[in-house]
């Protein structure tokens, strides 16, 4: 389950109240989303994202992302999280953010992990596959993964994360 992947972590809807991780992510092709306000791709890249979330949704697609921060404060987190119309991890969990972090070798942002309804790992290059593959093709990207974080091999503008 893609929940177990958010285990004790608090995750928030546009609301702001909690909801709860199985509901919101199993049975779904989940995207955990590691971006920051002060990154210029990010900030390129959410709107696009947006847009491509919105399409799926609208489409009866399941699918959901998580936005994890790495902004500077919550203050900024919650300012650019405004933007976006996902879920997203409370600023506060840094433990989760760190544990998500390590286990996919994030290194750099915008990120997007794409994670099956079972929480494994699709392809760590979200960022260029969700707006290049169909929706229902995206499952069978497993193995896809590669190394670097996400983000087109290089190729693609990144912010260092520290």
């Amino acid at each position: 389950m893609a929940s177990k992947l958010f285990a004790g972590a608090t995750i928030t809807g546009k609301d702001g109240k909690a909801v709860d991780a199985s509901a919101a992510l199993d049975g779904k092709i989940v995207g955990i989303y590691f971006s920051a306000h002060w990154c210029p791709p990010c900030r390129a890249f959410t709107p696009k994202l947006a847009g491509a979330y919105n399409e799926h949704i609208a489409n009866g697609k399941p699918f959901e992302i998580v936005f994890v921060s790495s902004d500077e404060d919550e203050g900024k987190c919650r300012e650019y999280y405004a933007s976006m119309p996902w879920k997203l991890l409370s600023y506060s969990d840094r433990a989760t953010k760190d544990k998500l972090n390590s286990l996919y070798n994030v290194q750099g942002i915008p990120t997007l992990v794409l994670v099956n309804a079972e929480g494994e790992l699709i392809t760590k290059e979200g960022r260029a596959r969700i707006l290049t593959t169909e929706f229902d093709d995206l499952a069978t990207l497993k193995g896809a993964a590669s190394g670097g974080g996400g983000g087109g091999g290089g190729e693609s503008p990144k912010c260092n994360i520290l």
